[in-house]
């Protein structure tokens, strides 16, 4: 049976008028309601929405650029843009906006999270692989029997952490120095980074050289340069010295942070750190005058109060001597140690040595984390007008006791019959193997500098 069809009804074409007439005004409806919301929007970002839709698909928009162009002038977002903490209204805005189209996700705390195995991707670099590890980091060539440590991976809640992109990276500082300031673990995160970028460099194009307290890593045809600079308490002490400063009586001279600031300056980008030496009990010596002075005037002072004088004084210099519109200032919070074992579950005595797996207990926090320092770098830091991004890697490196360097080391000392016979008594619970948990310090620099 077939049906066929001839010209439409009265009846039916007027169903198919009303139809269009429908489906016309909800077009209408969706342009109007669009219209709208851009015009708010527009009242809201102003020249921020311009900066989108008219240059979101151009080849003149920055953020479009080849990386090899990034500078200043065509993507001052990159390097230069400003803390959301210190950010007026217009330029949090313009941060959001911008840096969508980088693929971010507003509001996630990139600090909070968890650690997940990662045999994929994981690690960033073999140990082999970069000669510049000091051997006091070199875990594998000094007999670590396992591998885990180097497989996990930072899981932010809510969003993944930007791959770290060492092109980018490069690209970006040509031109600059780069320049961490601080101890030993600074040291650290500061070979970390030189390992994560040095294999795009050519053998014949790279260098890395110590001057005293500086040691600095060159990167000839990027005309850049990756600096650590030797200062545990900033400010002058009597632990200055690079290679010489195991000093128990530790004295620190007040007012005294040009005397190492004079080598920061001319910096693009500054990380500094400073906690681990400020550790040595309830009070610290603090010098007024100088070190060169017959008779020394010492003062014992709360550990918490000078650390606070410390963090005043950074700021002051920072202020003083660097531009928010050409430089990035970072402080990275304080690396935690793993020497009691009971506090994570374990058993009583023990510490570092021979962990293998990172502690599941979210809320873990261990003694050796003073809790009153955190709130002193938040309340000077909260009152600072000059833009300074926080790296708080302290609660998720506290997760990891088992990423130390233990007893896999260079020991400067022979070790005696007593401590061979007990590992526990000479595990290193302070310093981090490379590659390692470091490198995540670095991915999450080098989140907060391209994405902040």
């Amino acid at each position: 049976m077939r049906l066929t069809f001839s010209a439409s009804s009265p009846s039916s074409s007027s169903s198919s008028l009303d139809l269009r007439k429908s489906r016309l005004s909800a077009y209408i409806f969706s342009l109007l309601s669009f219209a709208f919301i851009f015009f708010f929007a527009a009242i809201l970002y102003g020249e921020d929405l311009v900066y989108i839709f008219i240059l979101g698909n151009s080849e003149n928009n920055p953020l479009r650029q080849p990386i090899s162009t990034i500078n200043e002038s065509t993507c001052p977002s990159c390097l230069n843009s400003y803390s959301y903490t210190n950010s007026t209204g217009k330029e949090k805005n313009r941060a959001k906006l911008a840096f969508a189209l980088w693929e971010t996700k507003e509001g996630c705390d990139v600090f909070s999270g968890r650690w997940v195995k990662d045999e994929l991707t994981r690690p960033l670099y073999r140990e082999s692989e970069c000669p510049y590890i000091v051997p006091q980091l070199t875990c594998q060539d000094h007999g670590r029997p396992d591998q885990d440590y180097q497989h996990w991976r930072w899981q932010p809640h809510g969003c993944d952490l930007p791959s770290f992109n060492a092109t980018l990276m490069l690209e970006t500082l040509r031109g600059k120095r780069m320049m961490f300031v601080g101890d030993s673990l600074n040291r650290g995160q500061y070979i970390s980074m030189v390992c994560l970028l040095h294999r795009l460099i050519p053998e014949n194009a790279k260098s890395m050289e110590t001057f005293d307290s500086l040691t600095v890593f060159t990167a000839k045809d990027f005309n850049t340069t990756i600096e650590f600079y030797w200062a545990p308490f900033l400010l002058k002490s009597n632990a200055d010295n690079a290679v010489i400063h195991r000093i128990t009586d530790r004295i620190v001279r007040k007012g005294s942070i040009d005397n190492h600031g004079q080598h920061w300056k001319g910096a693009d980008i500054l990380v500094f750190n400073t906690y681990l030496w400020w550790m040595t009990g309830q009070k610290m010596k603090i010098l007024k005058g100088s070190f060169d002075d017959e008779k020394k005037e010492i003062v014992e002072m709360p550990t918490e109060n000078a650390y606070r004088m410390v963090m005043k004084s950074m700021l002051r210099w920072v202020k003083l001597n660097m531009d928010p519109k050409k430089t990035r200032v970072f402080f990275t919070s304080m690396s935690p140690t793993h020497a009691k074992s009971i506090e994570w579950g374990g058993e009583p005595g023990k510490n570092c040595y021979n962990e293998t797996t990172p502690i599941e207990d979210p809320n873990y926090w261990g003694s050796d984390c003073d809790k009153r320092i955190m709130q002193v770098i938040g309340e000077v830091f909260g009152n600072s007008k000059f833009p300074i991004t926080f790296l708080n890697i302290t609660q998720l490196s506290s997760y990891r006791k088992d990423a130390h360097t233990s007893i896999y080391k260079k020991q400067w000392n022979p070790l005696s019959p007593e401590q061979v016979a007990n590992p526990v008594s000479y595990a290193d619970c302070t310093h981090w193997c490379l590659p390692g948990l470091q490198d995540t310090w670095n991915e999450l620099l080098f989140t907060k500098l391209f994405y902040p």
